[in-house]
């Protein structure tokens, strides 16, 4: 009796009955309840039925003792569960929704035909050259290099190319991942120049034939990072020529720019489809061909010479091999020597011959080293 009295004081002191407010009160008591369990002195409901719904003034259960849901424990003003809880929902579905957009890169269409460079070498130097048709400048927002960026914007304008302006990802996106130091350049690819094209003298050259020229040959070197190597130490070290052969090489592709750190972008690179036609044509010329072997057994009946003893007086051709079985038998036949790299300690079988670009930049030096001394 007590405990009703007690209830119906509550009742009056809120200014309520059960009677008046049994239609809206307990949707508001369901979703509390199942937010908030009561606590275990709650008295059960009358006649031993298990705690639900309350169903209201409308002959059905008892209604529960009335919490007072606008009033926290600390007293700070709340609002209903119900609506709290369908507010977060619809906050978290929209920062979901506001988010994801800036999480895709932004897409880019690239102009048919063309192709994107990347890095700041590249970039510069295709900008400097009139190779390429150029078509958007792609720079790093807040690059840590300013003045970097500056140059790469006066080089821009001064050949009437866009330079936009994006952020890291777009970036990546556009060149796939790769290292492009903030700058990436949109512009047509390079081709092989013909054979017919490298037969022709040197600009200032024509009346003297016989000065030493070295020329270097690739068969079939099919890594992007080996090629773009070997054309970065040709060009360094002075090399007058490259010549690959089509069948089974890589393309001049943004990969081998960078990796030529851009010698590509200033150095020509010539391309035959029957390697072994021209260096019988290059023999009967009187050039000398030299073949490269990185074990002196592998060679075919043909002398086998260390690179630190190599002497040579007239123009030549070094033939390098594939990454993986060297030069063809082919074309070892057609060589007048071989050189070869001697190691410095005895080797552990496996381990017992150089990446292509490295041997091919350690025989470069040997041979070209001469070409300085004597003089053009």
């Amino acid at each position: 009796m007590e405990l009703r009295a007690l209830r119906g004081s509550v009742w009056r002191a809120v200014g309520l009955s059960p009677a008046r407010c049994g239609r809206w009160w307990p949707g508001l008591r369901y979703r509390s309840t199942r937010e908030r369990q009561p606590p275990p002195s709650a008295p059960p409901a009358a006649g031993g039925d298990e705690q639900g719904p309350p169903r209201g003034g409308d002959g059905g259960s008892r209604l529960p003792p009335p919490a007072l849901p606008a009033v926290s424990r600390r007293g700070a003003r709340q609002g209903p569960p119900a609506r709290r809880e369908s507010w977060s929902s619809w906050e978290g579905d929209f920062s979901k929704a506001r988010k994801r957009p800036d999480g895709k890169p932004l897409s880019i269409e690239r102009t048919k035909g063309s192709e994107i460079l990347f890095g700041i070498a590249p970039c510069s130097l295709a900008l400097s050259q009139s190779r390429r048709d150029l078509f958007r400048l792609f720079l790093k927002q807040s690059s840590g290099s300013r003045l970097v960026m500056s140059e790469f914007v006066l080089q821009a304008t001064a050949r009437g190319v866009p330079v936009h302006h994006v952020k890291r990802r777009e970036l990546d996106a556009l060149c796939r991942g790769q290292v492009h130091q903030g700058v990436c350049l949109e512009a047509t690819p390079l081709r092989f120049k013909s054979l017919e094209e490298a037969e022709k003298p040197d600009v200032g050259h024509e009346e003297r034939p016989s000065r030493q020229l070295v020329w270097l040959a690739l068969e079939q070197i099919q890594d992007p990072m080996n090629l773009g190597a070997l054309l970065r130490s040709a060009y360094f070290l002075g090399v007058d020529r490259v010549v690959t052969s089509q069948r089974n090489s890589c393309p001049l592709t943004p990969t081998v720019s960078k990796a030529s750190s851009g010698a590509m972008e200033v150095f020509d690179v010539y391309s035959t489809d029957d390697l072994r036609s021209f260096l019988k044509a290059k023999t009967a010329e009187g050039w000398e061909v030299v073949g490269t072997v990185s074990n002196p057994e592998d060679a075919e009946n043909i002398p086998v010479i260390s690179c630190l003893e190599f002497r040579w007086n007239k123009p030549i051709i070094i033939v390098i091999g594939s990454e993986g079985d060297g030069l063809s038998l082919e074309t070892q036949l057609l060589c007048h020597r071989m050189l070869a790299i001697p190691p410095g300690r005895a080797l552990h079988p496996g381990i017992e011959s150089l990446n292509v670009s490295v041997a091919t930049g350690i025989l470069l030096h040997s041979i070209c080293s001469q070409k300085l001394r004597h003089g053009d």
